[in-house]
Formats: structure tokens, sequence, C-alpha cells
């Protein structure tokens, strides 16, 4: 952060005034402080804001992470701030009064409203949004569900996530399509390369193409729509998995062009575990089969989608208070605020002897996610260092090629605590262990 500009942010974020020491008592005081933060920093540029630390620890007030650790891992799952955990608490606590009562007949009732708003985010028609449990049950339901026969190819890739891998390839063992693989040298920042790479894939019987939007091992970000727009000349369907990119950084899913979407709404839009959206371009759903038997398969009611049976409809309503909070953010701030993060830490270790970063750090390449290893040295034996020796929880990757920890901060993430992880990452390479 710049020289006193902590004294200066907060002057304009009205915290050393009467109108902050005077908010609403009843109210948090971390609340407060954070209410009038965001009012008074509407004028500051988000790539100008991503660096004011005291504007990011009110929004850090707004979690309960444990002060015990420093997680690093948020791109296994995301904690959820305050508001959404004691929404879907308090709407558990409602269920239990009468379970078949309220979870169904008063609490279920949010589910359109609910559909409404992840379409306003995703940029799409609220009619081809499915509330799901995560991004593989997402997907899965595509993979499973789409009509493909005996001699079909499928373009995927060998660094896409492994649920999904395995699920085509069960598809390949039961019904006989073929699966066709690329392999991506990564991190790349040479996009035509990585198209030329599918489309190289791409024959006459290429039915399918399966794309990772941000790539869980290292946060390698793909060009997407370049690769659908070569696609669909081919009369190719696009799949995107955006686990990794939903709520990490802006974009509608209709500028991806893609047929199908899938995503865990548990990482980086912070809804409670057990959370995901499924996205079916309108005229796609009539021919995709649901996962879970509906009354009329070959509707084409996103709504086919949703019949899971009985479900924690406390965890799916907490969703709306997630993206309230993500909104109350901002999308432009939250992307700034991440690949700041991530060029932070790296940008300290880059040069120390045998350090080996897997991610660009230039813009439109990566954002939050970043992979670090050091020569010579094992994965998981740098992985059980960090934690043991700086309490730093990171995920071990050694995956085609890309060996390292991977390194995920998230907006309660201080630069105070990837000071400690660069500490590590210093004495871990220079073999203090």
């Amino acid at each position: 952060m710049r020289p006193s500009s902590r004294r200066s942010f907060l002057n304009r974020a009205g915290l050393f005034s009467a109108t902050g020491l005077l908010a609403t008592l009843t109210q948090p005081a971390w609340s407060r402080n954070l209410e009038q933060a965001l009012l008074r920093s509407a004028d500051i540029p988000p790539h100008e804001l991503a660096g004011e630390e005291d504007f990011w620890y009110y929004i850090q007030q707004a979690y309960t992470t444990s002060p015990a650790i420093i997680n690093l891992n948020n791109g296994g799952v995301a904690p959820s701030p305050r508001v959404v955990q004691e929404t879907m608490k308090h709407l558990h606590d409602v269920s239990m009064e009468a379970p078949s009562f309220y979870m169904w007949r008063i609490i279920d009732q949010g589910r359109e409203p609910l559909r409404k708003n992840l379409a306003k985010l995703a940029g799409c028609a609220d009619e081809e949004i499915a509330i799901q449990r995560n991004a593989s049950e997402a997907l899965e339901t595509v993979i499973f569900g789409l009509p493909l026969q005996a001699g079909d190819e499928v373009v995927l890739s060998k660094v896409d996530y492994p649920n999904m891998m395995n699920a085509w390839k069960q598809r390949e063992l039961r019904d006989g399509i073929k699966l066709v693989w690329v392999s991506p040298e990564l991190p790349s920042e040479d996009n035509e390369y990585l198209v030329q790479l599918y489309q190289k894939a791409f024959t006459s019987k290429t039915k399918v193409v399966h794309l990772t939007h941000v790539v869980n091992w290292n946060g390698q970000i793909m060009p997407i729509r370049k690769i659908a727009d070569a696609a669909h000349q081919r009369n190719i369907e696009v799949i995107v998995d955006g686990a990794h990119s939903f709520a990490q950084f802006p974009y509608t899913i209709p500028e991806l062009g893609a047929d199908y979407f899938g995503t865990s709404l548990h990482k980086w839009l912070s809804a409670c575990i057990g959370s995901g959206m499924l996205y079916v371009k309108k005229e796609k759903i009539k021919n995709l089969y649901p996962l879970f038997a509906a009354p009329e398969p070959k509707s084409d009611d996103i709504r086919k989608f949703e019949n899971l049976g009985t479900r924690p409809f406390f965890i799916e309503q907490a969703i709306g208070k997630a993206i309230d909070f993500y909104d109350m953010i901002g999308a432009q701030r939250k992307e700034q605020r991440l690949f700041y993060l991530k060029n932070y830490w790296m940008s300290r270790v880059k040069d120390i002897p045998k350090v080996k970063l897997g991610t660009s750090m230039k813009p439109g390449f990566g954002c939050a996610l970043g992979l670090v290893g050091v020569e010579g040295k094992k994965p998981a034996e740098m992985e059980t260092f960090l934690f043991s020796k700086f309490k730093v929880h990171t995920t071990p990757v050694e995956w085609e090629g890309m060996k390292g920890v991977r390194v995920t901060p998230n907006v309660y993430t201080t630069t105070k605590n990837l000071d400690v992880l660069v500490d590590g990452i210093e004495k871990y390479a220079k073999g203090g262990f």
C-alpha cells in the first residue's frame, strides 16, 4: 500500500468521522465499519482499491475464519461470510420446527426468485439456470445426458478436472464413444497456441468439446470463446467447466459461447458448501436427459434437472445472501483484489533461487490461483513444511508436468498473511528445514 494511504483511506471512508462513530449501535461494529468503507470508497477505481489494506480489512471482518491457520486453499472450497452462515443456520432451525411444512411450503418457495438472481449474475435467461449441489453434479448431468452414440468423438484435455475426465471415461466404456485428448503445456501466455491445440483435434466425427475455463491445477485462464467459436463453426457442442471462474472474475455465460456450463457456488461466490449451478442454452434443454429421472425427460423446462428429491433447502436459499455479498463488494473490485494478491506474493518469490512459478502474472492468463514449486523438492513435502512450520494451508499439485503447491487467497486474505507465505517459501527453498 502507498505511504500514508492508511490515513487517507480512513479519511475517505469516513471512519474518523462522527457519522462512522454514531452509526446504529445495534448493528455489529464490523458491519457498521464495512458499510461506511463501502459507501465512501465508491469513487476509488478498483485497481487502486486493490491495494488499500484497510478497506479489505473490513471485508475480512465479515468472515469467521480461524486465526490459528492461514487458509490459502480457497480454491478447494471457500468459507462463507457471516451473513451467509447466519442465513443458512436460521433457515435450518426454521426447517426443524416442522420440516415437511417449512421446507416445501415456505423455504422452497424462494427457488424461483433465487433462479432469477443467479440468471442475472450469469447474464442469461432464468429459464436456462438449474440449481445444483456442485460443479461435478452440474457437468455430469450434461456428460451423461447428451445423446451420443458409439463412434462419436469428444475432445477434452488432460488438465481437466478428474471427476469430469472419469465421467467421460465411463461414457467411453459404456457407450463406445471415442475420447480425443489434448495436452496443453502450461502455463501459457499464447492464446493462439491453445486454440490451435483444440482445433487440430477436431474431426468430422467430433460432437462435443469439453473446456475448463480456469485450470484448477495452476489457475491458467483458457481462451474459451475463441475455442467455442472454432467448435461452433464445425457444429460441435461446447461444455464449459466454470467451477473456478464463476464469481472469481466478471463475465457472462453467453459471452463464453457455452452451450452447457456448470459451476460450484461454494468456491468463489462463497455460498454454503454443497451448492452449485447448471446452465443449459434454452434450445438445448429438450434433448438433454436429466441425471435424476424426471416425469418428462424430453421437456424443455430447465426444472427437470432439479429432481433430486429431499435436499437441504436451507443451503440453497442461503445462496441469495452470497450473491448479495458478492454484489456488495463488486465484481471488478473482487477481480482486481484477487489478481493483486496473487501477484503480490509471486513478485516476492519469483527471483529466489530454485523457486519456479507455474502461473502467469499477466492479466487475462491468471487471476487468484497461483502455483509455486522448488527445484528438486516434492510438492507434498513443501505443503507439509509450510503448514507445520508456518501454519499456511495450501494444496500440493503434481499433474501433467505441473509441480508445486497451489496458493489460492480470497478477499479476506491480507498481505500480512501472504508475507508469512513468502517467508515460508524462501526458507524452504534455502533448505531451512
